[in-house]
C-alpha cells in the first residue's frame, strides 16, 4: 500500500498522555476487536467467554480534551491519519455526488483507556465507533494483535480496520444504527444478536466500497493488499474466534457474523463499489 507522503486527516488526535481507567464502555456496539480481545482474554484467563463480553457495559464518562499531538511522526500514527484521510476523500465525494455533504467523524488514539459519550472505551475491546461523539477511537496496540495473535499482517488489512469503523460512522449518519438500536431493545438476546451480525456485516460492506473508489482514486493498492484484507476479515469472523477460544462454536451467540460472511460482504462492496450493495438487512441469506 503506498500511503508514504499522502495527505493526513487535521480530525486525528493523540489521547496516549492523558490517561484514563475504569469501565469498559456502555450503551453502544462494540468495535470491530472488542469481540477478538474479550475471547483471547476468556481463553488465556479460563473465564467464560460470555462473561467477558457481559462486561462489556456500562454507564457514561465525561469527555475529556485530547491530550497535545506528541507522536506526530510515529509511522502507526501517520498511517491512521492518511487512511482517515483517504476515507473523508472518498466518502466526501461519494456524499456530494448524492447532493449531500458528509459529516467526517473524528479519529481519536489512545493508550490503555479513555472516556468516550460512550462511556470509557478501553484497549481490550479494540477498536470502536461512538455514535455519540461521532469518533472512532483505536488504540494502535490492537494492530500488533491483529498481526502476532490473530495472523493478519499487512497495512492494508490495518486500514480496513478503520474503514469499518467509519462505516458504522455512515451508519450512524443514515440513522441506520439507531433503528437497529430500537429493534434490538425490543427482541430477544438471540434476535438482538442476528441485528447486530446484520449491522457489522454491512459495516464489512461499506469498507469494501471504500477500499474500490480508493482504489479508483489513488491507485495505491498494491498486490496482496485486498487479499490482506479479506484475510483480517476471516481471522476475526465469530465462528473463527470461538474456535480458538473454546473448540466449538455457538451461531447465536454471534454478534459480528461468521468468516465466510465477514469476507463475502467486504467482497461484494469491493466488487459493486456502491453503498446500495451493502442492503444486509434485505438479504435472505448472509
Amino acid at each position: 500500500m503506498k500511503w508514504e507522503g499522502q495527505r493526513e486527516s487535521d480530525n486525528v488526535e493523540d489521547a496516549r498522555g492523558s490517561g484514563g481507567g475504569g469501565l469498559p464502555i456502555g450503551g453502544r456496539h462494540i468495535g470491530i476487536g472488542g469481540i477478538v480481545i474479550a475471547l483471547l482474554a476468556s481463553w488465556a484467563l479460563g473465564i467464560n467467554p460470555l462473561t467477558v463480553l457481559g462486561l462489556l457495559s456500562g454507564g457514561g464518562a465525561p469527555v475529556q480534551a485530547p491530550a497535545q499531538d506528541s507522536h506526530a511522526q510515529d509511522p502507526a500514527y501517520r498511517f491512521v491519519k492518511v487512511v482517515l484521510a483517504d476515507t473523508e476523500d472518498v466518502w466526501g465525494a461519494y456524499f456530494q455526488r448524492a447532493g449531500q455533504q458528509y459529516p467526517a467523524p473524528k479519529l481519536t488514539v489512545f493508550r490503555g483507556s479513555i472516556p468516550t459519550a460512550c462511556g470509557t472505551g478501553e484497549a481490550a475491546m479494540g477498536p470502536f465507533y461512538c455514535p455519540g461523539d461521532r469518533k472512532v477511537y483505536i488504540d494502535l496496540g490492537f494492530y500488533d494483535v491483529l498481526r502476532d495473535r490473530l495472523g493478519a499482517p499487512g497495512e492494508f488489512a490495518q486500514a480496513y480496520v478503520v474503514a469499518h469503523e467509519v462505516g458504522h460512522h455512515i451508519q450512524n449518519l443514515m440513522g441506520t444504527t439507531e433503528k437497529v438500536d430500537r429493534a434490538r431493545g425490543q427482541e430477544s438476546e438471540r434476535e438482538a444478536n442476528a441485528m447486530s451480525v446484520r449491522l457489522e456485516l454491512q459495516a464489512d460492506c461499506y469498507a469494501g466500497v471504500w477500499a474500490n473508489l480508493s482504489q479508483r482514486s489513488k491507485g495505491w493498492l498494491e498486490q496482496g493488499d485486498i487479499e490482506s484484507a479479506l484475510n483480517a476479515a476471516a481471522q476475526i469472523g465469530d465462528d473463527t474466534l470461538q474456535k480458538h477460544s473454546r473448540g466449538t462454536v455457538v451461531p447465536e451467540s454471534f454478534t459480528h457474523g461468521s468468516s465466510a460472511q465477514r469476507v463475502r460482504w467486504f467482497k461484494r462492496g469491493n466488487a459493486a463499489g456502491d453503498l446500495k450493495a451493502c442492503d444486509t438487512f434485505s438479504a435472505s441469506a448472509l
